[in-house]
């Protein structure tokens, strides 16, 4: 198979090289794991494999695409070990963590501001009037606010 005089097995390799490439110089977008795919299958398209021709083919393409696929994500679990994957941060979840005032928080208003897990949220007190610099704690959640209480 060829686009334009070249063959799609060395367009595949090619931009399988470049996603591999964008990876290592930007993490995080993980496009290795394609990456790896179409060179894996960039290669067998170069070595004559009729992955698109017969049953055997498709067969063997998608093992091999799989089998590639499961050896990038063990590789890039190795490679970043201590990094934690992202979590986001909902006005349930933060139920039950500590936080920083920044702005003092009163029981009557929301303009009270806390930073917990290091975003800012908007806070009442669940109690009395809490300085800025004062430790809470979160004890719930009220629509997009949260009530804190100071830690004792």
């Amino acid at each position: 198979m060829e686009l334009l005089g070249i063959s799609i097995g060395w367009i595949l390799i090619v931009l399988g090289a470049l996603f591999l490439l964008i990876e290592a110089t930007n993490p995080g977008f993980f496009i290795a794991v394609p990456g790896t795919v179409m060179i894996i299958l960039g290669v067998l398209f170069v070595l004559g494999v009729d992955v698109f021709g017969s049953a055997i083919g498709v067969i063997v393409g998608v093992v091999t695409a799989l089998a590639a696929a499961i050896v990038t994500v063990w590789l890039y679990s190795k490679i970043t070990p201590d990094e934690k994957p992202p979590t986001t941060l909902s006005r349930d979840s933060v139920i039950g963590l500590e936080g920083l005032v920044t702005k003092e928080v009163d029981p009557q208003s929301i303009r009270g501001k806390v930073i917990v897990e290091g975003v800012e949220w908007s806070a009442r007190s669940a109690n009395g009037i809490i300085q800025a610099g004062t430790r809470v704690v979160v004890v719930r959640s009220e629509g997009v606010h949260i009530v804190v209480e100071e830690m004792n």
